[in-house]
């Protein structure tokens, strides 16, 4: 690849495309116009002056009033960086041949069945030029601009009509219609073709007189909109309401640090918490008997002595 070739478009393009040659450079691609006359002449010179090696995909255009455009993406990915070339070409609507590309890049074979199928362009000397996608009994080619929607005929165009226009007994004027591209008349195209009547012309727009506008209320920009008024002063001014009294500082007011200081602790007053309600049954108080109220003795447990027999304990003597 001479890298140098390249890096010196699109200013060089008429010394190495020729003289009817144009390029220009838009977001890091390099775009290449040459006439259908040298098509090939430029696809050869991208993959051996340029290095363009790599074939990426063929399409084309529609654009009315021009003609079909057909564009190639090639690309050099030599030396560790990739360098994209689009050569483009325009052929008109009513003589839409170009020659084959299979001899410079053997990938072009199906992007030339697609852009047949799709556009009606004919590649000459095409050894298989056959549809690709659709069936064989699809009649036209849905990538024009002028292809008909047949589904259309069926349908109406969502849109077409105003709310209202619909129902039953509907006699004001119609909208003006606007079709977009590839949506049939009715009337036109399709199988009531003549039977319908012509639609209502709209009636024109009879100009307002000046008296009868209503006058506009102007406000400048120093007054500002109704909501953007300053208060009121004075006498008229409506009396400030008292401030809401404040009630008692909640307690994630004053929180405490996650280490307490040993200085300050000691004077800090620790938090009381309110004792828990008991709940459940009460233990009944005892009996009162005698005349003073004494409680009667329970049995008479005698002085704890020494004298007793020790206790025997479990297991035996060690």
């Amino acid at each position: 690849m001479t890298s140098d070739a390249y890096d010196s478009l699109p200013d060089a393009v008429a010394g190495i495309f020729g003289a009817d040659a144009t390029a220009e450079r838009a977001y890091d691609l390099l775009t290449v116009d040459v006439p259908a006359a040298s098509w090939l002449t430029a696809l050869e010179t991208a993959r051996d002056d340029l290095g363009c090696t790599y074939f990426d995909w063929l399409s084309a255009v529609d654009e009315p009033g021009t003609g079909f455009r057909v564009s190639a993406h090639v690309a050099s990915v030599e030396r560790g960086a990739v360098r994209r070339l689009l050569v483009r070409t325009t052929v008109p609507h009513e003589a839409a041949v170009l020659p084959t590309a299979l001899g410079v890049y053997a990938g072009a074979g199906w992007h030339e069945r697609e852009t047949y199928e799709m556009f009606g362009i004919t590649f000459s000397d095409h050894p298989n030029l056959v549809r690709l996608l659709l069936p064989e009994t699809f009649e036209g080619h849905p990538l024009r601009k002028d292809f008909v929607l047949a589904a259309r005929v069926a349908k109406a165009w969502p849109g077409a009509k105003e709310p209202g226009e619909s129902a039953p007994g509907h006699t004001g004027p119609k909208r003006r219609q606007m079709l977009p591209p590839g949506v049939p008349d009715p009337n036109e195209w399709g199988p009531l073709k003549g039977q319908l009547p012509p639609a209502p012309a709209r009636p024109a727009r009879t100009p307002r007189a000046a008296g009868d506008r209503p006058v506009r209320r102007a406000r400048s920009v120093s007054e500002g909109s109704a909501s953007q008024q300053p208060p009121a002063t004075g006498p008229e001014a409506a009396p400030e309401a008292a401030p809401a009294p404040k009630g008692a500082p909640a307690p994630w007011h004053d929180p405490r640090p996650a280490f307490d200081d040993p200085a300050t602790d000691a004077t800090r007053p620790e938090p009381t918490r309110p004792e828990p309600e008991k709940s459940g049954p009460t233990k009944p108080e005892p009996k009162q008997s005698g005349p003073e109220g004494e409680p009667e003795p329970g049995p008479e447990a005698g002085p704890a002595t020494g004298d007793g027999p020790a206790p025997e304990r479990p297991g035996g003597d060690a």
